[in-house]
């Protein structure tokens, strides 16, 4: 099966085409590169069955060959973290918003299965939890660019589904809650890879609020394996899934497993939201997903615990200082 990835030069796309490949599927990739890296698919690029396009989804005569030419299509390119997403507000909803109208568009002439990434920033500020796919959407207010990813996330979502009850596009939405593992860049403000590089460095933990906010992290790998599995049941059209672990850990508590973990003294510092990212930021208190449909739908089931995830963290940012400190070596000679 031949499968077009949009953003797939990304930490989460990268191990979707890992997967898809070990599959035995034909993968392509196309991606602008903006978040997403060479270095995530630089193993794959020698490989048969892959296909890189470095170039915009907005090239729409090469998005046209690539979607006629594949059988499934996952878009997962979009603005992401919060940091890339408050410095560069119309980047984010421009991206977000007429990139996924565009890969829908054309998705829907050729009637390509869609699986569309969507996120758990949608839910807001609402109190529903656990958050089930049928809760309402709570945003804040439009003058906090901050909410603008989320609302351009659920822009796309209303999209998705209008596409399929008019046109009878073959879509389902996902949405990722906290995905953490190798490959991931604290670059745009993620938080687990943040810390452990910041505790590996000997550096302070920078905790934003009071971090007593809970987030549930998810291995990449369990993500993966659900993003696979959705596409391969028509029962899962034109439906909405939450894909996400279901154990909750406070920021704090976070930053305190981590300096166990690596045996670092680093201390740890709070930064209020104005210092770190802009006066009147506001934050998701809870992020707790209820996966009962996914599992339901596709037994999609989390296998990887915190420990886990937490040591192949330590392990991809320990590689990535090795490197970045032997190139510093070999630019001195």
């Amino acid at each position: 099966m031949r499968v077009l990835i949009t953003g797939g030069a990304g930490f989460i796309g990268s191990h979707l085409a890992d997967s898809l490949l070990r599959g035995q599927n034909e993968v392509v990739v196309l991606d602008d590169l903006a978040t997403g890296s060479l270095d995530n698919i630089g193993h794959l690029l020698k490989h048969s069955a892959f296909t890189f396009h470095h170039d915009t989804l907005f090239n729409r005569e090469l998005l046209e060959k690539l979607i006629a030419e594949s059988e499934i299509v996952y878009h997962l390119a979009a603005a992401v973290g919060v940091k890339r997403i408050i410095e560069s507000p119309v980047e984010t909803i421009e991206t977000n918003v007429a990139g996924t109208e565009l890969v829908l568009r054309v998705a829907a002439e050729r009637s390509r299965r869609i699986v569309f990434a969507s996120t758990s920033e949608v839910y807001g500020k609402s109190t529903q939890l656990p958050f089930h796919e049928d809760g309402d959407l709570v945003l804040g207010a439009t003058n906090h660019s901050r909410w603008s990813y989320a609302c351009s996330k659920a822009i796309d979502e209303f999209l998705a589904l209008a596409w399929h009850r008019q046109c009878n596009l073959p879509v389902t939405i996902v949405r990722l809650f906290n995905t953490v593992g190798p490959r991931q860049s604290g670059r745009f403000g993620m938080v687990l890879p943040t810390f452990v590089r910041q505790a590996l460095l000997g550096e302070a933990i920078t905790v934003y609020g009071s971090g007593e906010q809970s987030r549930c992290f998810t291995h990449v790998s369990d993500i993966v394996d659900g993003l696979a599995a959705v596409a391969l049941h028509d029962a899962t059209i034109g439906q909405i899934y939450n894909l996400g672990n279901t154990l909750e850990i406070s920021i704090n508590q976070l930053a305190r497993f981590v300096l166990a973990a690596t045996g670092s003294s680093s201390p740890i510092v709070h930064i209020p939201y104005d210092e770190a990212y802009a006066p009147g930021f506001e934050d998701m208190p809870r992020r707790l997903p209820d996966i009962t449909k996914a599992q339901t739908a596709f037994d999609f089931r989390p296998r990887r615990d915190l420990d886990q995830i937490l040591a192949d963290v330590i392990t991809d940012q320990r590689t990535r200082l090795d490197r970045r400190s032997e190139s510093a070596c070999a630019a001195n000679f």
